[in-house]
């Protein structure tokens, strides 16, 4: 994260005795990124982190091979809303399209998640109804409807909804962290951002487990490039009692998203929320549209030569998109190779509109991606010819 924070308890200096009220020693622990060469943070633990009692194989949902080329070519329609209600925000994923850089999951749960560690890379959880409470090793954040909560790589959570949750998860193979270009040169948020420090929310208090739940063995599910495994530690990871630093999990509500408008259509750049290896997070958000008295205020065809473009329907009315069969929980897949732009009617149909109600994530790769089960169960197999009608 670009900024600072310090949470709890802590001593004055770094790398120095901490004394817990018994006399003992708290242990300090750095979570820290690219070889502790960029950011990191300094949690300080009741007990040691680094006791576990076991480690196992844990079966992977994850096949090997489970995720198809998009072949033949076609543009793809990913109805969300029939797929099943399952599992937990860790477990219930079922996997839409994905390459080696991204995983874009999609989950419907309402059950508690176990502890989860992701040691691969950072997640960016999307919330596009209900709420959930995530719990981890630096506090609390309560994610609501509409919230994007990303967690860093490494970090031990869980996830408790409030009800039924329905979710866009994002897995990244490294960072996911805000355009470098929305930042100065020493990490601070520059005016021309489209958001800013003040949007961002992270755990504000230490969480810890108390009672026997704090000294008990207890179970972690960790993912790393090989696979999963469940360790068993000494205690409850959930024993901070102060961090500090600019690594932490945060959220970020789309609402405080502030589109940027021009006076004629932009390019989805201008979109752009977060970046990770090789693959770019865009908002698409309620916002005036182009203002010159001959604007056509949606898409004009476009090719992304470089890329896939995952279009996630979350709310409001798609003007362009009328008559294709999308609406909300659609997914739209718009591979590279591929022309795509307004419906037939379209453009007419918008002209002299003031003004829109979408809301989308857009998740555009620079891998192609490759279709998961849960695209391939839930695909609209007319969609590719809808331009054609």
């Amino acid at each position: 994260m670009p900024f600072y924070r310090a949470v709890g308890e802590l001593p004055r200096k770094r790398h120095t005795v901490f004394r817990r009220p018994d006399g003992g020693i708290y242990a300090e622990e750095l979570m820290g990124e690219e070889g502790f060469s960029s950011d990191s943070s300094l949690l300080y633990h009741r007990y040691l982190p680094t006791a576990i009692l076991n480690s196992e194989p844990a079966e992977d949902l994850r096949a090997p091979g489970e995720a198809r080329p998009n072949l033949p070519l076609a543009p793809r329609h990913f109805r969300t809303g029939e797929l099943p209600v399952k599992g937990d925000l860790v477990t219930g994923r079922q996997l839409l399209a994905g390459n080696g850089d991204v995983h874009l999951s999609y989950a419907a749960v309402e059950e508690e998640s176990g502890l989860y560690r992701n040691s691969v890379g950072d997640e960016t959880v999307y919330l596009q109804s209900g709420s959930a409470r995530f719990e981890s090793t630096y506090g609390v954040i309560e994610g609501r409807e509409g919230d994007y909560i990303t967690v860093p790589t490494g970090t031990i959570h869980r996830w408790v909804p409030h009800g039924r949750v329905r979710a866009l998860v994002i897995e990244a193979s490294g960072h996911i962290r805000p355009p470098r270009r929305y930042l100065s040169s020493f990490g601070q948020f520059l005016e021309h951002a489209p958001y800013c420090e003040r949007d961002l929310r992270g755990p504000t208090e230490p969480f810890t487990a108390e009672g026997p739940e704090g000294r008990t063995a207890t179970p972690v599910l960790v993912r790393t490039r090989a696979g999963l495994s469940r360790m068993t530690f000494a205690h409850h990871p959930f024993d901070v009692v102060g961090w500090d630093g600019c690594l932490y999990p945060f959220a970020f509500n789309i609402e405080d998203f502030e589109p940027i408008v021009k006076k004629t259509h932009a390019p989805p750049p201008v979109h752009q929320t977060f970046e990770g290896p090789n693959f770019v997070v865009c908002s698409f958000c309620p916002r005036p549209l182009d203002f010159h008295e001959d604007a056509v205020p949606i898409p004009y065809n476009h090719h992304n030569v470089d890329s896939d473009e995952f279009m996630y329907y979350v709310a409001g009315d798609y003007a362009a998109r009328k008559g294709s069969g999308i609406g909300i929980g659609s997914v739209s897949l718009h591979p590279a190779g591929f022309t795509h732009g307004p419906q037939p009617g379209a453009v007419e149909a918008a002209l002299g509109a003031p003004s829109t109600t979408e809301t989308a994530v857009m998740v555009d790769t620079f891998r192609p991606l490759d279709i998961g089960p849960a695209g391939r169960a839930s695909e609209d197999p007319a969609y590719a010819w809808s331009w054609a009608r």
